[in-house]
């Protein structure tokens, strides 16, 4: 793969078609577990026909440069364990919103931190972008922590944000600037 990104535990690899099962199966499992972060999903979200429509608009977004979306995958048994995004980029701005989610199983292990870290060398080096995003709960201290750990500063609180659960949720607001632009 072309596009693969690779870590010491872990690589980052586009989604394609071919990943339409496992990638189902890795939001089922999660489905409960990411439930109090994620925007309102119902039950046709989590469906074969729904997920390979993702894949194909992943595919779109990218060749459009709008969005470069990963899965995050064992290096040892090739298992999509998390996902990880530049999402909404503004090229004239230079700036993309990064987003990212994880099994609950592979939790507190580092592979996040990993992927985050290959995920802004792609974008400040790669992609040349000046300045990357990021909204987080404040109830969802480990995100935001792992943020703060990569250098993001907290720039302040987006009231009333993202729908999820049915009501609409606050979000600090991060940042990180591409030290080759300061």
């Amino acid at each position: 793969y072309e596009d693969m990104l690779q870590g010491e535990r872990i690589y980052l690899r586009p989604f394609i078609q071919h990943d339409d099962q496992r990638l189902l199966q890795y939001e089922l499992k999660n489905r409960l577990f990411f439930k109090p972060y994620v925007f309102t999903r119902n039950d046709q979200y989590y469906t074969l026909a729904n997920i390979r429509k993702y894949i194909h608009t992943y595919e779109t977004q990218w060749q459009n440069k709008e969005s470069y979306r990963y899965g995050i995958f064992l290096n040892s048994s090739h298992q999509l364990i998390g996902t990880i995004a530049l999402n909404d980029i503004l090229w004239p701005l230079r700036c993309a919103y990064i987003g990212y989610a994880l099994d609950e199983d592979h939790n507190k292990k580092g592979y996040m931190s990993e992927a985050l870290k290959l995920m802004i060398h792609h974008a400040f080096f790669t992609l040349k972008l000046h300045r990357i995003e990021a909204g987080v709960m404040p109830s969802n201290v480990p995100s935001w922590q792992l943020l703060e750990k990569h250098g993001f500063e907290r720039e302040g609180l987006m009231r009333k944000n993202v729908h999820i659960n049915g009501q609409w949720e606050d979000h600090y607001h991060y940042a990180l600037i591409n030290p080759n632009d300061l």
